[in-house]
């Protein structure tokens, strides 16, 4: 059995989990495979791929140019780089793992402080030998709004109380009740936007997500709010978001983006209003070990004819 480990930028994935176990051919590639063609290439003869999370896609193309492949495995609970109907008709198994989401929460407070302290200029400026060019913005008595408030929303709002901010989130579904229950205020979507002075998103993206904020909602924020996103790219319109930071009207600090990895000429690069990480909310020690011995798990699972953790439309 070959087995072959996508997108491990780190070259971690060999000791984090026993893959000796599994008595197979395991290749692990370490660089970005962006290419369909090259792609292809690399995973040709493959039974099994381990997928990191959604750094690659498996389009339907991509999968019926594989017919050795049979199981797919992903990193975490879902993925929606991967096509399950085509997977579905292609009779390829999909396996995920176990995820924890409290290392995002703490990306997004890392972000939030990163911005309103300008850590990245201070950082730079101690090492060139400089003192205190900067003034930053504190965050108690300012108001954290959430445009999410499921698990991860919750312990970003928890995290937010604990520095004295107030709470307010918004969902389509959310109700008052719901968003009580976690010392939040339930608030209009258009509240939600004008009053926050830190806007932090979590939410899944879907159909309903894509774009949800967009112009509109960007100029309806107060001038120089923080906007956070640890959760998707897609989920803000980033031509809107590029307009607002030129014209300087708020500030954002992002993990994730419309296309990953960021291109070295994206023109985020060059906003000094934007802290930008390379979507490291997941990337911690104790994620990458549940991640690859869980996969791990799957693949002798499947090879013993009873797959766990199967992922389905």
């Amino acid at each position: 059995m070959k087995i072959v480990v996508l997108d491990d930028y780190q070259d971690v994935a060999r000791s984090l989990a026993d893959w000796d176990s599994l008595g197979a051919e395991v290749e692990v590639i370490t660089s970005y495979v962006g290419d369909h063609d090259e792609l292809v290439r690399r995973l040709a003869g493959a039974e099994v791929v381990v997928a990191m999370r959604e750094r690659t896609r498996f389009t339907a193309e991509v999968l019926e140019r594989l017919p050795d492949l049979k199981l797919l495995v992903s990193t975490g609970r879902r993925n929606a780089a991967i096509d399950l109907k085509a997977t579905e008709r292609l009779g390829i198994t999909v396996c995920g793992t176990g995820y924890l989401p409290h290392p995002t929460a703490e990306h997004t407070w890392a972000l939030v402080l990163a911005a309103q302290r300008h850590l990245e200029t201070e950082l730079a400026a101690m090492r060139d030998g400089a003192w205190q060019s900067t003034v930053g913005i504190g965050l108690h008595g300012k108001t954290l709004g959430l445009l999410g408030l499921g698990n991860l929303g919750q312990q970003v709002a928890r995290i937010g109380q604990a520095f004295g901010m107030e709470t307010i989130a918004w969902s389509q579904n959310l109700t008052a009740e719901r968003a009580a229950e976690h010392g939040v205020t339930a608030v209009s979507k258009e509240d939600l936007f004008a009053r926050a002075d830190v806007l932090s998103v979590h939410l899944v993206l879907s159909k309903r997500t894509r774009g949800l904020v967009g112009a509109a909602e960007l100029a309806a924020m107060k001038p120089g709010a923080l906007l956070v996103n640890t959760s998707r790219g897609p989920i803000i319109d980033e031509q809107a978001l590029l307009d607002a930071l030129r014209e300087r009207r708020i500030r954002a600090a992002l993990d994730v983006y419309d296309i990953e990895p960021l291109p070295a000429d994206h023109p985020l690069r060059a906003m000094r209003n934007a802290t930008l990480t390379p979507h490291l909310g997941y990337v911690t020690r104790e994620v990458y070990e549940i991640f690859y011995r869980d996969a791990v798990e799957d693949i002798a699972a499947w090879r013993d004819g009873n797959p766990v953790r199967v992922m389905t439309l």
